[in-house]
């Protein structure tokens, strides 16, 4: 920079010297202890339970809402591995027999109130009970079957009862929610 007649000779740039160090003291053991202190009670106690109940519930509707897409981090140890999500697979990508059972169910119920129907009705519902059943056998011979084929022999849980109870479910029910369509049998 070239002088400028005005201005003094010690006005010219000097380099700023460079910091050592961080610029502060390393903060005591005391300093940092206080610093994080907090106190056990809040100081409004009304806030601080409204606060987490509003936490409490944001986590649980996560939860509900992971186990309704049936992701594995929020589903319950019964419904947990590649098995059971092979089997629910396969149970809702088929008709069971099961999902008219309630509706069967209802229907007699509501029979009762006509004498003249009411017991073609309830053997009718033992009819369908009687499908239901079969169906369930059927279908863990098939499941047991197929987890076979997919894991090998010394891989495959006991999973019968548990497909079973799936299908017994109306689809609409079911939890985890249906990740497949039907007809949509998993390879």
């Amino acid at each position: 920079m070239a002088k400028t007649p005005n201005t003094p000779a010690s006005a010219e740039v000097e380099p700023e010297p460079t910091p050592v160090g961080k610029g502060h003291a390393t903060p005591t053991r005391k300093e940092r202890e206080a610093a994080q202190r907090r106190p056990l009670v809040p100081k409004d106690r009304k806030l601080a339970s409204q606060q987490n109940k509003q936490a409490v519930a944001n986590e649980r509707e996560k939860a509900r809402l992971g186990m309704a897409r049936g992701d594995e981090k929020y589903l319950p140890l019964r419904d947990k591995g590649p098995q059971k999500r092979y089997v629910r697979d396969f149970v809702d990508a088929r008709f069971s027999a099961g999902e008219i059972l309630m509706p069967t169910l209802v229907l007699v119920i509501l029979t009762w109130f006509v004498p003249q129907i009411a017991d073609y009705a309830f053997l009718a519902f033992w009819g369908v009970f009687l499908l239901v059943v079969i169906d369930c056998v059927v279908l863990g011979f098939q499941v047991t079957r197929r987890l076979v084929a997919k894991f090998g022999k010394d891989k495959v849980e006991r999973v019968r009862w548990y497909a079973a109870m799936r299908a017994i479910q109306m689809r609409i029910l079911r939890l985890p929610k249906p990740q497949v369509k039907r007809g949509q049998y998993p390879s």
